[in-house]
């Protein structure tokens, strides 16, 4: 399951102030955080498959910054059932490399899906929680 977190990372404290600015907000993105049975194993994979490093070690909360993205990894007791209700949606320009990088890593292929202008791959990481790999194409 993925929840959202609040961190430090100084992107997001840029985007944060960006959007006070304009939109009067106080709230900033901080982290996407995963419920997962072995946060460090995961963390590691994820800090490989964001070319990232891991920015926090709690043992049992593990937190990775990499490609403009901040994941933290949450140990439960159990995995959670079905399907996640929320997942990251990576864009690439080389869709098919990155997947099969990703595959390598030891993810896993879900789906592929088309539409117009969009392609993208439903992937699930080690412990089964999916995200998207899409490339933008062009339409006509």
């Amino acid at each position: 399951m993925f929840r959202f977190a609040t961190g430090t990372g100084s992107v997001f404290r840029e985007m944060s102030a960006a959007f006070a600015s304009v939109f009067g907000m106080t709230l900033s993105l901080g982290a996407v955080t995963v419920d997962c049975t072995e946060p460090k194993n995961l963390a590691h994979w994820w800090a490989k498959a964001l070319n990232g490093e891991i920015t926090m070690d709690y043992g049992s909360y593990v937190t990775v910054a990499g490609s403009g993205l901040v994941l933290s990894f949450q140990e439960v007791g159990e995995p959670t059932p079905g399907k996640n209700r929320a997942h990251v949606d990576f864009r690439s320009d080389d869709r098919l490399g990155d997947v099969a990088r990703l595959k390598g890593l030891g993810a896993v292929e879900v789906a592929e899906h088309e539409v117009p202008g969009l392609a993208w791959t439903v992937l699930a990481d080690p412990e089964g929680n999916r995200f998207c790999v899409a490339e933008e194409r062009p339409v006509g």
